[in-house]
This record gives structure tokens, C-alpha cells and sequence, in this order.
């Protein structure tokens, strides 16, 4: 246990299977370390074009056995940790700049953690298209979320350059893509370097 409470900075794109998968383990490690990660909505898309990035599904095209393998190694992740509740989304890849916004507007309502596993779940675990506004709606409602003022919020100004700012200041220190995480100044990329953080924070390296 570390003596004083750390905070782990998570960026990230409900866009990400990755970013999903460390969601689903990042509370166990918040019990193991006492350390507490905070969430940072940013833009892939947006991470992409300022870094001259492409998602995997795009650099892995026409690669001969790397696909294979990363794979392989996203079972063995998901077996290491017990998941149960992951899918591909067959409407992959999906546009994710309304349900980041809506990441944004859902912190300043105070419903920012139920949010996050509320899309993370119509993502990946039930998956979704969740770029089309009426299945997005349908969630929210179904969630208990006020569907109307999500939507209003979404379009306003402040929301949408609070998610420019985000990104913006991601990529300056050092973000490529999703997850990041930083501990204090030091940068993590992926799901596999959570057991760097981990170790970082002086828990076990599991």
C-alpha cells in the first residue's frame, strides 16, 4: 500500500478495446495500491491526426502474422484477469466524438463514473453502435440518464472545447494513443504497461 494516496491519470477513447479491458482492471488495482486513477476523455481520432498516428486496424492491414498475435495476446490479458464480459463490436470502428463529448458533459451533471460504464458496456461487453444518435439516446434512457440535457450539453461550446483541450494537452505530453497513463511526469502506454503502473505505485506486479 502506497503511504500517501497517488493519482493515475488514464486517457482514454471509449473507441479503444484496449482502453475498455484496462478499465475492467483498473479498480483491483486501485484496491491493491490505494493509489486512485482519474479518467481523462480525449479524442483519438483527434490524438491521431496531431501525432500523424493510425489506429492498429489500419497498420495492421495486410500484415502477415503480427494480427495473430496481438491476438493472442489480448486472450491471454483477459485470461489473466478473469474477464468475462468483452466482445468485439461488429460495428467497428465507431465514431467517437459524440459519446466523448458526452463524456465531458456527463462530469459537469455529476454522473461521470456511471457514464463511463455505461458506454464502456454498450461498446464492448454489449456492443453497439454508438455513433448512431437514437442507439446512443436508447443507452442513456435505458441507463436512467436525462437523455435530452446529455444531448443539449453535447452540442454546447464549452463541451466541445474542453475535449479539444484534453486532447490538446495529451498529446503535448506525450500521448499517441489510448490508454495512456501517466504516474506524476512518467508516460504508460497500453494495457500490458499496467503492470509497470502497478509496480510504479509499489503494489504487486501481477
Amino acid at each position: 500500500m502506497v503511504s500517501q494516496m497517488k493519482t493515475v491519470e488514464f486517457h482514454f477513447d471509449f473507441g479503444s478495446p484496449n482502453a475498455y479491458l484496462s478499465h475492467l482492471v483498473i479498480p483491483e488495482i486501485e484496491k491493491r495500491t490505494g493509489a486512485k486513477f482519474e479518467y481523462v476523455p480525449v479524442l483519438l481520432g483527434g490524438v491521431f491526426k496531431m501525432t500523424n498516428n493510425r489506429s492498429p486496424a489500419e497498420t495492421l492491414r495486410g500484415i502477415k502474422n503480427k494480427p495473430e498475435y496481438e491476438r493472442l495476446e489480448t486472450q491471454r490479458f483477459i485470461k489473466r484477469h478473469g474477464i468475462t464480459k468483452f466482445q468485439s463490436n461488429p460495428f467497428f470502428p465507431v465514431n467517437t466524438l459524440m459519446i466523448m463529448r458526452g463524456a465531458i458533459a456527463a462530469k459537469s451533471m455529476g454522473i461521470f463514473d456511471r457514464y463511463i460504464d455505461e458506454v464502456y458496456r454498450h461498446m464492448w461487453a454489449e456492443p453497439k453502435k454508438m455513433d448512431d444518435p437514437a442507439v446512443v439516446r436508447k443507452v442513456l434512457e435505458g441507463a436512467g440518464f436525462d437523455s435530452a440535457i446529455l444531448f443539449e450539453l453535447i452540442q454546447t461550446q464549452p463541451v466541445k472545447d474542453e475535449l479539444i483541450r484534453n486532447t490538446e494537452r495529451s498529446v503535448a505530453r506525450g500521448t499517441f494513443g489510448s490508454p495512456t497513463f501517466y504516474v506524476d511526469e512518467e508516460i504508460f502506454f497500453g494495457k500490458d504497461r499496467l503492470r509497470d503502473v502497478e509496480e510504479m505505485l509499489g503494489g504487486p506486479n501481477k
